[in-house]
């Protein structure tokens, strides 16, 4: 069977770490999103995959190639304006001829077991359409999905808070067949202006045609749809990891496993890695800093003395040289933070965090959260940080600057400060000479 991936998307909601990247190639646990997706597939013996790309599609191709060092094959199908998952779907419709094909959206983390569900599930039903479908919390966020005995009954893309009792939504893994072209045609632009797989998938429902529901476990997928997910995705796959250090440690360190050090990377004297960490190639940790849980740095990076970073995800080429705090954070590439930046990740009355997404204050429903910075920020010395902040790239933060609302990119915020100066007044000096007469 052959794959379709679809990976044309911008992400608008991930601003700004989709600036310069497209969303499947955000990096969790230090691999971009779409390889868990293409490894998942190999896994379950899929190595025929043509990917859809559009948003920045150079740096999906330069990352796959030809799928060779991945032992698959890879071939791409440009979607020439993001049109929504139903058009991009059409576009693979001569690459599966009529042969039943997984579709999978490639800006999610789905586990091999996932796969194997929705393979197994369309074996037992022969030549049905098989949608993956798992529990969450807030279906409201998702392509809601009801479901009668095993079969799908209804699909509505982002209901209202509540009209989903049974919590199911769409895990974006499908397997489908030639029906799904027709319908993707018939399909109408929804709200959001794109024409939905999902709605595609409703008109065969009220046709009749069967779809059978792969009920997926809720901690073998996960989108990634803002920020924060970011965070999530990669605390997951931490917790899997296993120790392995193949850089340096140089006497004096701390290592409490599990962490990955990977080669040419150096834990200098007196630093502290308090596992699950992955520590990038050829990056510097130390010497006398902090690294807690659930922290991803990334290749090329630098941690100086007296830092502490926690549960954070540092891109490539990153610089936090000393004396700085980074928590609950998305850092992106070749940021470099000045001496005593400090990021705010709790708020005074404790509620959960809130940041403006597309205009609407969301909720990260966070407790801690900290600052989500595009790639090539830099801040000044003793600058802070407030929590939810989002910063674009090439972005500077001046120095003593406390930041409590997001700031587009390219832009300078310096701090303006009244300076009072004034001369000393000078001292009168008392008369002290005196004469002695012999």
């Amino acid at each position: 069977m052959r794959a379709v991936v679809l990976a044309a998307g911008q992400g608008v909601r991930l601003w700004p770490l989709t600036e310069n990247r497209p969303k499947p190639m955000i990096p969790i646990a230090g691999r971009p999103i779409i390889s868990y997706v293409t490894e998942s597939l190999r896994k379950n013996g899929v190595t025929d995959i043509l990917v859809v790309v559009g948003y920045k599609k150079e740096v999906v191709q330069s990352y796959l190639e030809d799928g060779k060092r991945f032992n698959l094959h890879i071939e791409y199908v440009v979607q020439p304006k993001v049109a929504g998952t139903a058009d991009a779907v059409k576009l693979a419709e001569d690459y599966v001829g009529n042969e039943p094909f997984i579709a999978v959206y490639g800006d999610q983390l789905i586990s091999p077991k996932s796969v194997e569900n929705v393979l197994s599930t369309h074996q037992a039903s022969l030549h049905d359409i098989v949608m993956g479908v798992v529990p969450v919390n807030r279906p409201e966020h998702y392509g809601a999905v009801w479901v009668e005995g095993s079969n799908v009954k209804r699909i509505v893309e982002k209901p209202h808070a509540g009209d989903n009792a049974e919590g199911l939504v769409n895990a974006g893994l499908y397997v489908l067949n030639h029906e799904i072209f027709s319908a993707a045609r018939k399909t109408r632009k929804s709200k959001r202006g794109e024409f939905e797989l999902t709605d595609s998938l409703q008109s065969l429902v009220a046709q009749g045609v069967q779809i059978k529901a792969a009920l997926l476990d809720a901690e073998s997928w996960i989108d990634i749809g803002r920020p924060w997910n970011v965070l999530e995705a990669n605390e997951r796959i931490l917790k899997l990891c296993q120790n392995d250090v193949q850089g340096t440690v140089e006497k004096g360190a701390e290592i409490t496993p599990p962490v990955i050090i990977r080669e040419g990377a150096r834990v200098r004297s007196g630093a502290v890695l308090i596992g699950p960490v992955l520590v990038g190639e050829r990056s510097e940790i130390g010497p006398y800093c902090r690294i807690r849980p659930f922290t991803t740095i990334g290749t090329d990076v630098k941690i100086g003395p007296n830092c502490d970073i926690k549960n954070s995800v540092l891109m490539d080429g990153c610089k936090v040289p000393h004396l700085s705090y980074v928590g609950d954070s998305v850092i992106g590439e070749k940021c470099n933070l000045g001496a005593g930046t400090n990021v705010a990740n709790l708020r005074f009355d404790d509620a959960t965090v809130e940041t403006p997404i597309r205009g609407k204050m969301v909720d990260s429903e966070r407790r801690k959260l900290g600052v989500i910075l595009g790639d090539d920020v830099r801040t000044g010395v003793n600058s802070s940080l407030m929590p939810g902040v989002k910063v674009g790239s090439r972005t500077w933060i001046g120095a003593g600057v406390v930041l409590d609302g997001d700031v587009p990119s390219d832009t300078t915020v310096l701090l303006r400060q009244q300076l009072i100066k004034k001369r000393k007044k000078k001292e009168r000096k008392a008369s002290t000479s005196s004469r002695t007469i012999t």
